[in-house]
């Protein structure tokens, strides 16, 4: 049957409809990332983890664990070639998850460079239009790309115009991509983050691994509605919800522990 004419799959929205199902992540070495990989092959699912940093990848497959069931892939979501070559070797891919994207120290907008801007490009708009296309000829009917942003877009702060500039495209792209790619009955989804503590926020904060920098994070938390930061598996969750339900599409999912209404 037509995939233009055929409804999208019913099955269980709950995250064990998963299993069986292949997930490629983008940013899967740490933080919301790493989580959602280790929820996802609990309950089943084949991971496939991308990352730039070889030794940091490495370590993230051993701790997901699965053996055969979790793959590393090093690359940079940027390069279109590259991730046209993971697909490749992935074989079926169900799901697809996009974490990956790096953002910089706080820059005044009196000192941004056109070097500066176009790698937060890069690496934020341009990485998820390329998975895109590289994903939206390949997932079967009733398969889904999720993508992440921040509620850096809906309440900036001084120093980061170079990275909202970038990053404020993923969600509109999200909605224009689930219309456009309706017909081929796949979801597009965005999960949109207040401050989760992973090592990339705590890297931003200023904030160490170590006990100094738990305590400088549970301080600064103290003025948010719950009193602390999400969770990397808190973070995760949201994600894995938005991908196991087949009736979620063009949605923007905030998870900010109520930060954005502070």
């Amino acid at each position: 049957m037509d995939t233009a004419t055929a409804p999208i799959p019913v099955r269980s929205p709950l995250p064990d409809g998963l299993a069986g199902s292949t997930v490629v992540i983008l940013g899967g070495t740490s933080g919301i990332g790493l989580a959602a990989g280790a929820m996802l092959r609990s309950v089943g699912a084949r991971v496939v983890l991308v990352g730039r940093n070889k030794g940091r990848l490495d370590a993230a497959v051993e701790r997901v664990g699965g053996g055969d069931q979790v793959i590393g892939e090093t690359a940079d979501v940027a390069d279109l070639d590259a991730l046209e070559g993971i697909f490749e070797r992935a074989g079926s891919v169900d799901h697809v998850l996009v974490t990956a994207g790096v953002i910089g120290g706080p820059t005044p907008v009196t000192e941004v460079t056109r070097d500066g801007a176009w790698e937060d490009f890069q690496s934020r708009l341009w990485g998820v239009l390329a998975t895109a296309r590289v994903a939206a000829s390949r997932l079967p009917v009733g398969g889904s790309i999720t993508f992440t942003s921040g509620t850096l877009l809906m309440r900036p702060i001084p120093g980061f115009a170079g990275t909202i500039a970038a990053a404020g495209g993923v969600e509109p792209l999200s909605r224009q991509l689930a219309v456009e790619l309706a017909p081929r009955r796949l979801r597009v989804n965005t999960v949109r983050y207040g401050v989760i503590d992973t090592p990339l926020a705590r890297t931003v904060a200023g904030a160490g691994p170590d006990t100094e920098g738990d305590e400088k994070m549970a301080q600064a938390a103290l003025a948010t509605p719950l009193g602390r930061y999400g969770t990397a598996d808190e973070a995760a969750a949201a994600a894995v919800f938005v991908m196991a339900n087949p009736y979620v599409t063009g949605s923007i999912l905030t998870i900010d522990g109520g930060g954005s209404l502070a």
